[in-house]
C-alpha cells in the first residue's frame, strides 16, 4: 500500500483520533451556527454518537472511510495486498458489525440515527446540515401528523 516504516507507521496510527476529530469539529460548527445545541462524545447512548441532538433523539455518527470500511468491496482487496492485512480486515470488519449493532441499539431506544462519511462532510457540509435539518423537520411535523383541536 505505501512505503512506511513500521516506526513511521506506528507514529501515524498514534495520531489518529477518536474524538474531536477534524470531520466532527466542523460538522459541529456548521450546526453551533445555525442555532442548534447537541451534546458531544454522547456517552449515555450506545456507540457514544459524534454529535446527539437530545431534543430531537438525532444521534450522528462522523466516519472515517478507512476505518469504517466505505465501498469495502473495493478496499477490502487493497488491504489484503498491504502488511498486517489480517489484523486490518478484522479489525474494519467488527468496526462495521459494531455500526449496524448500534444502529439496530438507537433505533430501537426511539433514536433517528444518521452517519456521515467523512469527505462528505468535509466537502459538503452544507448538504449535510440539510440532512440532519430534513431529520428535525420529520420529528416535528410527520406526514401522519393531524390537527386534532
Amino acid at each position: 500500500m505505501d512505503n512506511l516504516t513500521k516506526e513511521q507507521r506506528h507514529k501515524n496510527m498514534q495520531n489518529i483520533r477518536n474524538k474531536d476529530t477534524k470531520i466532527e469539529i466542523k460538522l459541529r460548527k456548521a450546526l453551533w451556527k445555525k442555532g442548534y445545541h447537541y451534546r458531544k462524545n454522547f456517552a449515555d447512548l450506545p456507540g457514544r454518537p459524534d454529535i446527539a441532538l437530545t431534543k430531537y433523539k438525532i444521534a450522528v455518527f462522523c466516519d472515517s472511510e478507512f476505518f469504517h470500511g466505505k465501498d469495502w468491496e473495493v478496499l477490502k482487496p487493497r488491504i489484503l495486498k498491504g502488511d498486517n492485512s489480517s489484523y486490518w480486515v478484522k479489525k474494519i470488519s467488527r468496526n462495521m458489525e459494531r455500526d449496524d449493532e448500534v444502529n439496530k441499539k438507537l433505533l430501537f431506544l426511539g433514536w433517528t440515527v444518521i452517519r456521515f462519511w467523512g469527505r462528505d462532510i468535509l466537502k459538503n457540509t452544507d448538504e449535510c446540515i440539510k440532512v440532519i435539518e430534513e431529520a428535525i423537520q420529520d420529528i416535528r411535523f410527520p406526514d401522519d401528523w393531524d390537527e386534532k383541536e
